[in-house]
């Protein structure tokens, strides 16, 4: 486990309800527990963000989302297991079985399972976690914790130390069911 007490630290505080940021491949990320409401619409407020919109959630590995693929066509596990762990969100139907503070107004939800480290192991301790860019609406995705900070000065509970992994992009986007690119790298 890299970075084990700092990543123990953070695990603690969103398990207590806290809206954290950390370093993923690409830019700075926001999160929290999706199951946890009040976190949710936190994170939202702090980032000027419409609950409609919906939230990318990240994982450690692809058997934290099992809860969702039940009944899914191989093809469609497939696309998803050959890109993760990786720079790939995936749309996938959630058929109802996540809150609307998560899905928004859409009829899929938005997955990942991340190859950063940190990410990894926070994920590994508390299951998935909203995992959306850390910055304002409208403003630039932070790639510096000194961004992040500036950002969100007072508004984010933790901010877990670490260095970005070496993308240039925030991950591409693809739906699962026909697989066209909605937001390329």
């Amino acid at each position: 486990m890299v970075n084990s007490w700092r990543v123990q630290q953070a695990a603690q505080a969103v398990r207590a309800g806290a809206v954290i940021a950390y370093p993923t491949e690409a830019v700075w990320g926001l999160g929290c527990d999706p199951w946890d409401e009040e976190a949710v619409d936190r994170l939202l407020m702090i980032k000027g963000r419409s609950v409609d919109k919906g939230l990318i959630l990240v994982a450690d590995n692809i058997r934290q989302f099992d809860f969702l693929f039940e009944d899914f066509p191989e093809l469609w596990m497939d696309r998803m297991a050959s890109t993760w762990p990786g720079p790939n969100t995936w749309l996938v139907p959630h058929q109802n079985m996540l809150p609307q503070w998560i899905t928004g107004v859409h009829e899929t939800v938005a997955l990942r399972v991340s190859d950063h480290p940190l990410v990894r192991d926070l994920c590994a301790l508390v299951g998935p976690l909203v995992s959306t860019s850390a910055n304002p609406q409208g403003r630039p995705a932070a790639r510096t914790r000194l961004r992040v900070e500036q950002y969100f000065r007072g508004q984010v509970d933790l901010v877990l130390g670490g260095n970005l992994g070496g993308r240039k992009n925030p991950s591409v986007i693809r739906d699962l069911a026909t697989g066209h690119v909605v937001r390329p790298d």
